[in-house]
């Protein structure tokens, strides 16, 4: 059994390429794999390993500047959920493109999982999912709106497109793990809406915290990683990704006539030339050569 840690922290790092190298060995040395992004605002990843190397990699993170109080959300994965390690340098640790947002600065009111339900129930708030389209698409809460936004940099464009359909309403707002909230957040308070509220340690800390039975979750949650999609009690779940498009696909969709395991899916049968699908052929046949 694997534990897995997703992470994020903002805060200021002078010299972040003289953290990387020290951040991978001490990954390695616990034998941890996964993706761990370093940016001069801060630290942004999820790894998964044996307890004590993950213990390890945890706190070698708590001890770089600034991050004695850094969080995390741990969860569980029956096999490896990761190919290898990968320590990366950013301009963001999650991509925004808007220069002038500062989650140090200022964010929304955090509200609790516990609180979550309440909140969204009242007829002046508005939800909104600030996660892509693929991800909505397996699971989301009921009543949220969907930006239909491809990429979280869409997001800026879309509020401004859409920001007067939510004139006189407070904004609750989510995301997986609550990273991208921290910047939407800061965005909208700096676009004057004057209640902003998000979900507090995401979505995998609703569906670890809040039992089925008082969930207003509906659906799965997408992970960036082997196991796809959680749910409640973040046991895995049955999705599994298109290895062409990269999209998620329930089990149903794995039976439609244009699904090819490694190929192509209904999503993205028209996407690909039939050189692509020969390629990706190939590249399937390694996969399970390799894995056999």
């Amino acid at each position: 059994m694997y534990t897995v840690a997703a992470l994020y922290h903002f805060t200021p790092f002078a010299d972040v390429a003289a953290l990387q190298d020290p951040l991978r060995d001490a990954c390695e040395a616990g034998g941890v794999v996964g993706t761990l992004l370093l940016a001069p605002e801060g630290i942004n990843g999820t790894i998964a390993g044996p307890r004590a190397g993950i213990d390890a990699a945890l706190a070698h993170i708590r001890a770089l500047p600034g991050c004695s109080d850094l969080e995390w959300k741990e969860s569980t994965a029956a096999e490896r959920p990761f190919k290898k390690l990968k320590v990366r340098l950013k301009r963001e640790i999650v991509t925004m493109g808007q220069p002038h947002v500062d989650p140090r600065a200022s964010v929304g009111h955090y509200v609790t999982p516990a609180d979550w339900n309440d909140l969204i129930s009242q007829p002046d708030v508005a939800v909104i999912d600030t996660r892509n389209d693929y991800e909505v698409a397996i699971g989301t809460f009921e009543g949220a709106v969907d930006p239909e936004t491809k990429s979280f940099g869409e997001f800026p464009a879309w509020w401004e497109a859409n920001k007067a359909r939510f004139h006189n309403k407070r904004i609750a707002m989510f995301c997986t793990g609550g990273i991208r909230c921290e910047k939407s957040t800061n965005y909208l308070l700096g676009e004057g809406v004057e209640e902003v509220f998000h979900l507090k340690g995401g979505i995998l800390k609703y569906l670890e915290e809040v039992p089925e039975t008082d969930s207003k979750w509906d659906g799965s949650c997408f992970v960036f990683d082997r196991r796809v999609s959680v749910e409640h009690g973040l046991r895995e779940g049955p999705h599994v990704l298109c290895h062409a498009c990269r999209r998620p696909l329930d089990p149903a969709d794995t039976q439609r006539p244009e699904y090819e395991a490694g190929v192509q899916c209904h999503q993205c049968v028209d996407d690909y030339s039939e050189a692509d699908r020969v390629r990706f052929r190939e590249r399937q046949r390694q996969l399970e050569q390799a894995k056999s």
